[in-house]
């Protein structure tokens, strides 16, 4: 999204890295969700106006419980005039190129009657000149929206910035457009978004929930909203109020919190913000560097703050980062690492649509303009000519950026057709890794822990629960590594779950020293184990 603290300082420096019927109970609960994060304007277009839509997705809901996966997690439906839809101008319209409220409601009902649950984006903090709130309200202190927004002065004319002292963004179509920031204080905007978040959990307002969403993302949550004197302390006069209050209406609803800034581990959040869960961005960096130190430090901190219920959300890619492939330089072994972190390692894995076939693209290659992050978010690639029914080129349309997307070149292996017949491909490999996790509830609800071993471009690491472990070996190097792996236990067999090499347990020569697993590794080898 456009708000957060690292986009916009990027934006600014041009660098820029929505009657009874029979109660349908989602079968997928808790720790066993895999989660499918869609930028969905790029996903699949099911009425050929190159815009993917909600009926695109419905139509595609069983390529996703093929690949494995149980929950979907939508950027914002709301009617907007940026194309990402994060800055609104009706918080409960949704944008008309991706469908209706009864398309919105048939896939919410489907993915329910699959088992499924649904993730709905919202960043309820920012409006843009054309909401009722700023065209009621602006110039006019007698509006009934007088103290929605923010203003920096009593006749009302001057709405307060954004984030950096923005007042607005020029959109991929060229076009300038006003933001300004909502006033979190009024009691006002605080019913209004109860009422708001209750009527998505709850449409027809029956008090059932099959048509209703499963949980939230809060984009750009904040204690202190972009460190404006005007909105401090929001966890207590915002945040936790309005989850008390939901939590009431469906005890079951799910708060996902994304935090501003990247750098921390979002402990905060979960504390005194009150969310469910956070997105566990350190870690997210740790794997992408390939090092071993980073890896072991972001693992441990990030998973030792998963307490009382609590979960974190771990991903490699996500609609405001740089694709991982690009970064990889769409080196396959490097990709099924990322692949292997991301989903074996614990919490919630989140897998970023076109991240399951290797999709590259980086921001930063458009210049301070609202188009660029368009090769993060750029079409799924369905077909090995690039060409058919269902891609969304909506960016090839319009706009003075629509000549510069080359991303998607016929025949270059990355397309799902290329890819799923290949039993070697990338997409294969996820297939491969998210039914192991299934097969194993250890590596879903196990306990983390890092394992020691003597070789600096191994990471080893096991997750136990129950009496059961799985052990991980990762050579995060191109080239053959000796490593031994120490672990404490009376385990004296290997169960090879995934790998090429043969392993053998080691017992040790001192009574209470650990054992280990010795093994000569594979370049950029992935190694898994279980005991019989």
């Amino acid at each position: 999204m456009k708000s957060k603290i690292l986009l916009l300082l990027c934006l600014i420096s041009g660098i820029h890295v929505s009657a009874q019927k029979k109660k349908i109970t989602p079968k997928v609960m808790g720790k066993d969700e895999v989660i499918y994060h869609i930028f969905q304007r790029s996903f699949y277009d099911s009425n050929g106006d190159n815009h993917g839509d909600l009926n695109g997705i419905r139509e595609k809901l069983g390529y996703l419980q093929n690949l494995g996966v149980t929950a979907i997690l939508l950027t914002p439906l709301y009617d907007s005039p940026f194309y990402h839809n994060y800055f609104a101008d009706d918080f409960k319209a949704i944008d008309p190129k991706y469908g209706t409220m009864q398309d919105y409601l048939a896939l919410i009902r489907d993915l329910h009657k699959r088992g499924m649950k649904f993730y709905m984006d919202m960043e309820t903090q920012y409006v843009t000149q054309g909401h009722d709130w700023w065209v009621d309200g602006v110039g006019d202190p007698q509006s009934k929206y007088s103290d929605y927004i923010l203003y920096d002065d009593s006749a009302h004319t001057q709405p307060s910035t954004i984030i950096f002292d923005l007042k607005g963004l020029k959109g991929y179509d060229g076009v300038y457009k006003k933001i300004t920031t909502v006033n979190l204080n009024s009691p006002k905007v605080q019913e209004y978004n109860y009422h708001l978040f209750k009527f998505w959990m709850d449409p027809n307002g029956d008090g059932r929930f099959e048509d209703g969403v499963d949980g939230f993302r809060l984009d750009h949550m904040m204690d202190n909203l972009d460190n404006k004197p005007a909105l401090p302390h929001l966890f207590n006069t915002f945040w936790n109020p309005l989850f008390a209050k939901l939590r009431k209406v469906n005890p079951k609803i799910s708060f996902v919190a994304e935090q501003a800034n990247w750098a921390t581990f979002g402990k905060d959040y979960l504390t005194p913000g009150g969310a469910d869960r956070v997105f566990g961005f350190r870690l997210a960096m740790a794997i992408r560097s390939f090092d071993k130190s980073q890896l072991a430090k972001a693992a441990d901190s990030t998973f030792q703050m998963v307490k009382n219920g609590k979960q974190q959300i771990v991903f490699i890619e996500n609609h405001d980062m740089p694709r991982f492939s690009y970064g990889v330089k769409g080196d396959i072994a490097r990709l099924k690492i990322g692949a292997a972190l991301n989903l074996l390692l614990g919490g919630i894995p989140s897998i970023y649509y076109g991240q399951e076939i290797g999709m590259s693209g980086t921001n930063a290659s458009l210049g301070a303009t609202d188009a660029n992050d368009i090769p993060n978010r750029s079409a799924f690639d369905w077909y090995k000519s690039g060409k058919g029914k269902g891609m969304a080129y909506w960016y090839k349309q319009k706009g003075p950026w629509k000549d510069k997307f080359e991303t998607d070149k016929p025949n270059d292996g990355i397309s799902l057709e290329e890819q799923a017949d290949d039993p070697n491909s990338l997409w294969n490999f996820y297939r491969e890794m998210l039914n192991l996790r299934k097969a194993n509830p250890v590596l879903i609800g196990g306990a983390y822990k890092t394992l020691t071993n003597n070789n600096d471009q191994v990471f080893s690491f096991q997750r136990t629960e129950n009496g059961k472990r799985i052990v991980i070996a990762v050579n995060l190097s191109e080239r053959n590594q000796d490593v031994a792996i120490q672990f404490a236990g009376k385990e004296t067999k290997l169960n090879q779950l995934h790998g090429i090499v043969k392993a053998a347990i080691v017992p040790p020569t001192k009574p209470g020293d650990p054992n280990t697993i010795k093994l000569n590794m594979a370049p950029n080898g992935i190694e898994v184990w279980g005991w019989e």
